[in-house]
C-alpha cells in the first residue's frame, strides 16, 4: 500500500513562490498518476494540478493554469507542485493523492475528482498573508 506525505507548506506572502513535496514509500509512485487537491476552510477538495503515470502529461484546473506547475522525480520517488504568484485565495491544505486508473487526454477533468484516487497523503497547510 502507497503512503503518501506531503511538505514545504508554510506562510507566504503575496507573490512569493512555494514548491510542495508528495514523497511516496511502499510503491513506486511513477506507476501512478497523482493529484494536487487542495481544501480551503468551507469549502469542498478540488482537484488542482494532475500528471499522468503513462508520460508524465500534465492537466491543470483552469483557476490555477499559468501559476501551478506539477512535476515528478522518479528517482526520488516523489511528486512536486511549484506555486508561484501566491495570492490570499491560495490558502488551503494542499494534499496530494494516487490514483491506479489511467489518466489519459481524454479523461483528465474526471480526474479533478476526489473520487477516483486510492491513496492520500496527510496534507500540508499554506497560509498566504503579509
Amino acid at each position: 500500500q502507497v503512503q503518501l506525505v506531503e511538505s514545504g507548506g508554510g506562510l507566504v506572502q503575496p507573490g512569493g513562490s512555494l514548491r510542495l513535496s508528495c514523497a511516496a514509500s511502499g510503491g513506486t509512485l511513477e506507476y501512478y498518476a497523482v493529484g494536487w487537491f487542495r481544501q480551503a476552510p468551507g469549502k469542498e477538495r478540488e482537484g488542482v494540478a494532475l500528471i499522468s503515470s503513462s508520460d508524465d502529461s500534465t492537466y491543470y484546473a483552469d483557476s490555477v493554469k499559468g501559476r501551478f506547475t506539477i512535476s515528478r522525480d522518479k528517482s526520488k520517488n516523489t511528486v512536486y507542485l511549484r506555486i508561484n504568484n501566491l495570492k490570499p485565495e491560495d490558502r488551503a491544505v494542499y494534499y496530494c493523492a494516487a490514483s491506479m486508473g489511467e489518466l489519459l487526454d481524454g479523461n483528465w477533468r474526471q480526474y479533478l475528482m476526489p473520487s477516483e484516487y486510492d491513496y492520500w497523503g496527510r496534507g500540508t497547510q499554506v497560509t498566504v498573508s503579509s
